[in-house]
Formats: structure tokens, C-alpha cells, sequence
């Protein structure tokens, strides 16, 4: 099973540059499912019900938001009802919707794909998370009553020692852990070295059948890569270089979808492989242009 996971989409350009090369990653990258973090899509901050419904008839098969997860009020009622969308695990009791999704196996016969989307702490300060290290802990042992699946954790956050201690945390018991939250992909993508599964979770994946857990400190940006961070140059630079006020717009140029391929057996439910992918949009093709 080949799973396509991006970095978070930035803007409408991000969001058409995904449109765009759905297709691309299906047939010419043999995605089986594709999986977005879109929590910086309306204008930057957030995500709205219409883009939801945008990108889901798009082909994306499940979509994660992080720390902008509520910045769009009117998404509550979708968060509480979609089984597609989720925000992190660890908040407080009282949020939104809820952070993990289950996906239908896209392979006949093979195990459902498991996301759970959990956030960091360091530098994270207006965000109130629970211990990320004792989340994921929780959520596996939820785990138990359900049927064996594919797990996949996103953690999201600022801190690379954060997300690589999560990543060595999490190491023989899930398929992949895959860092967001940057926008700055990294260039650690690897299979961690596999201690063998946790016996003691039914359910666990089974040690030796597959080679591990596959990781990534960050996915990058699915958006305009002639920006800041997803943000217009020239504002972000005047703001920087004079300490005056700027509107952090978000910038539009040279749009690509960033992310990652991660092949997993779907015998053992651990990663074999995975690989980066970056594919630059066509701006002179749909949805671009009309």
C-alpha cells in the first residue's frame, strides 16, 4: 500500500496545486490514498466547510488540521460530523471534533488506515496540548477494541528535537510519523531502525514481516514556494527588516505540492519505503486557468 502524505496547503494556490496533481500521484506515483494537512488553507489560517468539500471532491482522501484548527468558526459543525477531517488528539475536552480518522483499506482485503494527529509542546505557546509522548501512548492502547490497522501519526509542531524524540517514542508501534507545522521540508526521511512491536497492544504491528517505522521531521509546504513560509516576500521582509506592522498576506508564486510517499506491508503494518516528493504546479492549466 502506497500512501501519499503532504505538507500543510497554504492559500488557493496551494489548494489548486493539490487539485491539480491528485491525478499525478494516483497514476504516475501510485498513491493509494492521499492524505493533506490543510489547516492553513483559507487565506492562511484555518479552513472553512467549502474548502473542505473542495478538496474532498478533489480525490483527497483525508485532510488534518493543527494549531489554526478553530481559526474558522463555521468549521465547527463539519469537524463534528466528517469522518475525514480531524484536529489534534491532545487538546482539552471541549474542542471540536476529533483527532483520529479511520480510512477504509483502498487495497482489497487490507487493513484500514489509522491517522491520529497530535501536537507538540515546545514553542507551541498559545496552543493548551496534553503530553504528546503520553497521548500517542493512550490512543494505542484505545486501540485494543478495535480491528488491526495501519497507524500513522502526524505530529505537528516547532521544535525538531520535539518531533524527532516523538518519532523514536513511537518507533515499532505505528507505521509512519510524519512532522508538520514548518512548512520547511526536511531532509531525515528514513525507516527507523525497528525494536520489534509492542506485544503487550493487541493489534501492534508484527515485527520482521516489515522494516519499521517510516519518519520525516517535516513534510513541507503544499503551497507558493516564492514566499515566506507561505506568506508574500516583500511583506514579510519590510516587517523584519523595520520592525513595522506588515500584513503577512498570503503569497501566490511558483505553487508546488510537498510531502511524502510512504509504501507500507500491509501483512506486518509497518513502512518498507519512503521518499519525498515535490511536483510543481502548471499554472497555465486547470484549476489555474479556465
Amino acid at each position: 500500500m502506497r500512501i501519499a502524505y503532504l505538507g500543510d496547503i497554504v492559500g488557493t494556490s496551494g489548494r489548486q496545486a493539490l487539485t491539480q496533481q491528485v491525478k499525478t500521484l494516483r497514476e504516475q506515483h501510485g498513491a493509494d490514498l492521499v492524505i493533506a494537512n490543510a489547516e492553513n488553507i483559507a487565506n492562511g489560517s484555518g479552513i472553512t466547510p467549502e474548502q473542505h468539500k473542495k478538496l474532498s471532491a478533489a480525490g483527497v482522501d483525508g485532510m488534518t488540521l493543527g494549531d489554526h484548527a478553530f481559526r474558522k468558526q463555521q468549521i465547527k459543525n463539519t469537524l463534528n460530523t466528517v469522518d475525514n477531517l480531524i484536529r489534534p488528539i491532545n487538546l482539552p475536552g471541549q474542542a471540536w471534533g476529533k483527532g483520529y480518522m479511520r480510512l477504509p483499506s483502498p487495497i482489497e482485503g487490507g487493513p484500514d488506515v489509522v491517522v491520529v494527529m497530535i501536537m507538540c509542546r515546545l514553542f507551541m505557546n498559545s496552543v493548551q496540548a496534553d503530553d504528546p509522548f503520553a497521548a500517542l501512548d493512550r490512543f494505542l492502547e484505545s486501540l485494543r477494541s478495535q480491528p488491526p490497522a495501519i497507524v500513522i501519526a502526524e505530529i505537528h509542531g516547532e521544535a525538531t528535537s520535539e518531533k524527532i524524540a516523538f518519532g523514536w517514542h513511537a518507533n515499532g508501534r505505528v507505521a509512519a510519523v510524519l512532522g508538520s507545522h514548518t512548512h520547511v521540508p526536511t531532509a531525515d526521511h528514513r525507516i527507523l531502525p525497528s525494536p520489534g512491536s509492542d506485544p503487550s497492544i493487541p493489534g501492534a504491528p508484527v515485527p520482521g514481516l516489515g522494516k519499521g517505522t517510516a519518519y520525516v521531521t517535516d513534510l513541507g509546504m503544499t503551497g507558493p514556494q516564492d514566499s515566506v513560509l507561505g506568506r508574500r516576500v516583500d511583506r514579510v521582509v519590510h516587517h523584519m527588516s523595520t520592525g513595522l506592522p506588515a500584513a503577512f498576506d498570503v503569497a501566490e508564486g511558483n505553487p508546488e505540492v510537498q510531502g511524502v510517499l510512504v509504501d507500507i506491508d500491509p501483512v506486518s503494518r509497518l513502512a518498507t519505503h519512503i521518499e519525498r516528493v515535490a511536483l510543481p504546479a502548471d499554472v497555465n492549466q486547470p484549476p489555474f486557468v479556465v
